[in-house]
């Protein structure tokens, strides 16, 4: 299973309450005591990225997703305490749910992936309604993201 149903429907409203922007974030997993997946939503602060630098980010949140920084901190803080990132999601604006050339560069920080074991799962977002999603993993023998099933289950 990748995501729950739960996660699926929190995922939709956060994608649908953010468009026309591009929305974000993840899903911590942990094993043994305590609460085992956990949501988190990130705040997508491309356009003010754009606004300061528009040469450095020539893209608004439209097109693309830039995770406000104290929300990374929150995820190295999470994985520090034991969480791992189980998912990465975004939303893809009027736009199908696939695994752009811009979201594998995101995910290959110096060419090699930075979450090796994570799935990310691509949401299309059309006319402000859910319409598709699709999800993606590291494949070694491929050394390339692959489309993987979507597995929706349990709550």
């Amino acid at each position: 299973m990748i995501l729950t149903r739960m996660e699926l429907a929190e995922i939709q409203r956060q994608a649908e309450a953010e468009y026309p922007a591009e929305c974000c974030g993840v899903i911590f997993a942990k094993d043994g005591g305590g609460p085992s997946r956990r949501l988190f939503p990130c705040r997508n602060i491309q356009d003010e990225k754009h606004a300061e630098d528009p040469a450095s980010f020539p893209r608004g949140s439209r097109t693309a997703y830039y995770m406000h920084p104290e929300d990374t901190f929150h995820i190295h803080r999470s994985q520090d305490k034991g969480e791992r990132v189980s998912v990465m999601y975004h939303s893809h604006i009027d736009a199908g749910a696939y695994f752009s050339e811009t979201d594998k560069r995101n995910a290959l920080p110096g060419g090699a992936p930075a979450f090796p074991e994570t799935v990310y799962v691509v949401v299309s977002i059309v006319e402000g309604k859910i319409r598709d999603a699709g999800a993606f993993r590291w494949d070694l023998g491929t050394e390339d993201f692959v489309s993987v099933p979507l597995s929706v289950g349990g709550e």
